[in-house]
């Protein structure tokens, strides 16, 4: 008699259904908001401020990486190893920042697309046509508004990732160069590195005033 080897058969979710899944999750939770008094528009409002809060902080975490690497690349005598260790500590703060601003940022949309999405739905409810309009031209306004904040949100996301980028190479170059040699090399990189930030630091701001002037739109 032959055994036969019996394996557990692996079962695989498609995209579209596990989104469907999130999503229905996502309304269930929403759904249970609602029914202690916790309304889409309380949830989106206490999001943005989360993301802007999130970008704020990593404004500053940048900062902070820029001026422990300007630090260590102008010192002539520098114990290299432990200079490796404070940026690469920097660039590890800086990588969970970026993280938490895009986690943040998905968060505001989701919320967002279930407010609009009841909104538009909800316009088919009006029995009067003139309150149907009104309604109408204020959610067009709100999506406007909302679209050019998330749009200064993705402009500031997508800016961290170069500087990482570049933050990382040197770190890693420090990291296998441990000699008086490679500050040398990475003082020709600092200018770049102080650049890039410098520009994100602008495009973080301006994120941040987006979001404070929709927060604000929002709650009159």
């Amino acid at each position: 008699m032959i055994a036969k080897n019996h394996r557990m058969p692996v079962y695989f979710i498609p995209a579209a259904v596990f989104v469907l899944l999130l999503g229905a999750c996502s309304q269930a939770y929403y759904g249970a908001m609602e029914k202690v008094g916790v309304h889409k528009r309380d949830i989106l409002v206490d999001r943005v401020k989360g993301a802007r809060d999130s970008q704020a902080g990593a404004q500053e975490q940048f900062k902070s990486a820029l001026e422990r690497f300007g630090a260590v690349v102008h010192l002539k005598d520098t114990d290299l190893k432990k200079s490796y260790e404070t940026l690469n500590a920097e660039y590890e703060d800086c990588e969970k920042s970026a993280e938490d601003v895009s986690s943040r940022i998905d968060k505001v949309e989701s919320v967002a697309d279930a407010l609009f999405k009841e909104w538009r739905e909800e316009l088919r409810l009006y029995q009067n046509p003139e309150l149907r309009k009104s309604s109408q031209r204020q959610l067009e306004a709100t999506q406007s508004r909302y679209a050019k904040m998330l749009a200064s949100m993705h402009q500031a996301e997508k800016s961290m990732a170069p500087v990482l980028r570049i933050f990382h190479d040197n770190v890693l170059f420090l990291k296998h160069n441990l000699n008086a040699q490679a500050i040398g090399a990475l003082q020709s990189e600092f200018s770049t590195l102080q650049g890039s930030i410098d520009s994100l630091i602008k495009k973080m701001g301006a994120a941040i005033e987006s979001s404070d002037k929709f927060i604000a739109d929002l709650k009159e």
